[in-house]
C-alpha cells in the first residue's frame, strides 16, 4: 500500500467537486420538504456503497460491455462538462426525477445526486491517475463531509443564505470544467 497525502488531497478534491454536496443544499432541502425528512446515514452508506463498488469493479462492468477505460473516461469528461455548465450558467440540462417519498433517501440524493454519473466516471479517472487505497480514503473523507452537510442543511442553508450557496456552486461548477477539460485532453490522445 502506497499512502501518498499529495494523491489523497487531489482526488478528495476532485471528488468533493464533483459530488458538490454543498451545491446540492436547495436539491436536498427541497426532497426533505416534499418527503418530510431523509436518512442522512442510509445515504451516506448507499454513497459509500456505490462508490467504493465502483472504484472495484468499475473498470470490470467496463470492460464487460466491451468500453475501455479511456472511451469511458472520455464520455465522463462530457458528463462533468455538461454539469459544469449547469453549475455555472444555472440552466437545467439533466431533467429531475419525480421524487417519491419513501426512497427519497436513495433515490435520488444517494444516487444519482451524490454518487452519479459524474462520480463515477471521475473515480474512474482518477484510478488511471492514483493508486486505489489514496482513492478510497478520498471517498471516505468525501462521505463523511456528505454525511456532515446532509445533517446540517438547514443550518447551512441559514448560515450562507442564497447568495453564499449560488457562489459556491459556481465556483465549483470552473473546477468541475477544468477537470473535465483535463479529463478530456488526457484521454482523447489514447483513442485516436
Amino acid at each position: 500500500m502506497i499512502f501518498d497525502f499529495k494523491q489523497i488531497f487531489s482526488a478528495t478534491l476532485v471528488l468533493f467537486a464533483v459530488i458538490d454536496v454543498i451545491g446540492s443544499i436547495p436539491v436536498i432541502l427541497d426532497i426533505k420538504n416534499k418527503s418530510g425528512g431523509i436518512n442522512e446515514l442510509r445515504v451516506s452508506i448507499v454513497s459509500l456503497a456505490i462508490m467504493v463498488c465502483f472504484l472495484f469493479l468499475g473498470e470490470s462492468i467496463i470492460e464487460l460491455l466491451g468500453i475501455d477505460v479511456y472511451s469511458f473516461s472520455v464520455a465522463g469528461s462530457f458528463v462533468l462538462f455538461f454539469l459544469a455548465l449547469e453549475m455555472i450558467l444555472g440552466v437545467e440540462l439533466f431533467k429531475s426525477e419525480s421524487v417519491d417519498p419513501k426512497i427519497s433517501s436513495v433515490v435520488p440524493i444517494a444516487f444519482p445526486i451524490l454518487a452519479g454519473a459524474g462520480t463515477l466516471t471521475s473515480i474512474l479517472a482518477l484510478r488511471g491517475e492514483f493508486a486505489r487505497e489514496n482513492i478510497l480514503i478520498a471517498i471516505l473523507i468525501n462521505v463523511l463531509f456528505i454525511f456532515i452537510v446532509l445533517k446540517l442543511t438547514r443550518r447551512l442553508e441559514k448560515l450562507l443564505g442564497p447568495g453564499g450557496l449560488l457562489i459556491i456552486k459556481k465556483v465549483f461548477g470552473i473546477i468541475l470544467l477544468a477537470i473535465a477539460v483535463r479529463l478530456f485532453g488526457k484521454n482523447i490522445g489514447e483513442l485516436i
